[in-house]
């Protein structure tokens, strides 16, 4: 990882131009390239890897910085931040997707649905109701934007850590969750996400992450309507090369590319 040199150590304040700031586009030139080296080795191509650049507790300044570095998807682990930076960014050249990676509270589905366009974080049915009900507003009124996202793609986050602190369904129990899901209005199923153990180890992750590949071919063979499995949710910046080789096509990325978060 990159930074540049100042007379401040640490994470960058809002002006990215700042000393110590992380140089992103460096950062995120490493971070492609490891992507393609993993791919490459797993007998993937490289564009089949979507990277999505984690913006979690990250200025607006240097998230600007790697969208002109062409970042066109964007992670966010609280809806309100996330709308905030996605206003903040909606005049530049290029389109963005917005990706909720964060747990969804159900109060918040309305916001969620009508900002991001991919929810990777639905784990229970009372947060998919929540969104479909979302959809169906949206549907229903006035705004021809809203309208546009009248179905709300989603992912359903599997808990394969076995980890209290984590959220996501037990695996056991996403074959029911993904059925009575299917059958809600206006949500668009696409895959699955999981986060593994934090460990200085990527390693350790590998089996986590052949376990949601093995899942979702399970799944896919309920072959149930409006749903789609094609999109694997798994890697952050401390293991996403094992990730890319247990077959995953969206990697979280935030540390490595923006460096560590502030307080």
């Amino acid at each position: 990882m990159t930074w540049r040199r100042g007379r401040e150590e640490g994470f960058g304040t809002t002006d990215s131009s700042g000393a110590g700031s992380p140089d992103v586009r460096a950062n995120l030139a490493e971070v492609r390239e490891r992507i393609a080296r993993a791919a490459r080795k797993a007998g993937r191509t490289p564009e089949s890897i979507r990277l999505v650049a984690v913006a979690k507790g990250v200025p607006v300044g240097l998230v600007r910085e790697a969208v002109q570095a062409g970042i066109t998807d964007l992670g966010e682990n609280r809806v309100q931040e996330g709308v905030a930076k996605r206003e903040a960014l909606a005049e530049g050249p290029t389109p963005l997707r917005w990706h909720l990676i964060g747990h969804l509270q159900t109060n918040k589905a309305g916001r969620a649905a009508a900002n991001f366009d991919l929810i990777h974080s639905v784990d229970s049915l009372r947060v998919a109701a929540a969104l479909s009900a979302a959809a169906g507003r949206l549907r229903e009124g006035p705004d021809p934007a809203g309208a546009r996202r009248a179905t709300v793609e989603v992912l359903l986050q599997v808990n394969l850590a076995g980890e209290e602190t984590k959220f996501g369904v037990d695996p056991d129990a996403a074959a029911g969750l993904l059925r009575v899901v299917a059958g809600l209005p206006g949500l668009g199923v696409r895959g699955l996400m999981t986060i593994a153990p934090f460990s200085a180890d990527p390693e350790e992750s590998r089996p986590v992450f052949r376990k949601l590949l093995a899942l979702a071919r399970e799944l896919a063979g309920l072959r149930l309507a409006g749903v789609s499995l094609d999109l694997l949710s798994m890697g952050m910046s401390q293991d996403y090369e094992v990730a890319v080789a247990e077959g995953a096509n969206l990697v979280r990325v935030g540390t490595a590319i923006f460096g560590p978060r502030g307080g």
